[in-house]
């Protein structure tokens, strides 16, 4: 199994909205790297879901219910879209601050790569990201 982060902005797409709909489509991503990491997710995979701008922080965890399609909402076919699915709340959500502030996160793509939508997770991170959670990893 791997993991991933994927980010959107409360206004446009929350973790209520994901709870609410169940499964959905991860459409708009126009990132050909984060387009990438999609098309690698996997059924099962899971991914720390990620309200960016305001809030910056980890709120819930996904998992992959559908491996990478063409996007419906694009245009162009390169751009793909796996079905995510509301797995659970963290107990308490971690900030870009505390994701910052921890050393052993340092190399977190979050942290070097912080404009992408969409980015892996490695296992250490991921159980350490699920501590801070207070969700089982």
């Amino acid at each position: 199994m791997a993991y991933w982060l994927v980010k959107s902005e409360p206004t446009a797409w929350s973790w209520d909205d994901q709870v609410r709909d169940g499964v959905t489509a991860w459409t708009g991503v126009r990132n050909f790297q984060a387009c990438n990491y999609l098309k690698a997710m996997k059924a099962g995979d899971r991914a720390f879901f990620y309200h960016s701008v305001e809030e910056k922080r980890i709120v819930g965890v996904v998992e992959v219910a559908r491996e990478a399609y063409p996007d419906p909402t694009a245009q162009d076919p390169r751009w793909m879209c796996p079905d995510l699915k509301a797995v659970a709340p963290l107990a308490r959500p971690v900030t870009l601050a505390e994701i910052k502030a921890d050393p052993r996160l340092a190399e977190l793509p979050l942290l070097r790569q912080s404009r992408l939508s969409v980015c892996p997770v490695d296992g250490r991170s991921w159980a350490i990201l699920c501590g801070m959670g207070g969700v089982a990893p």
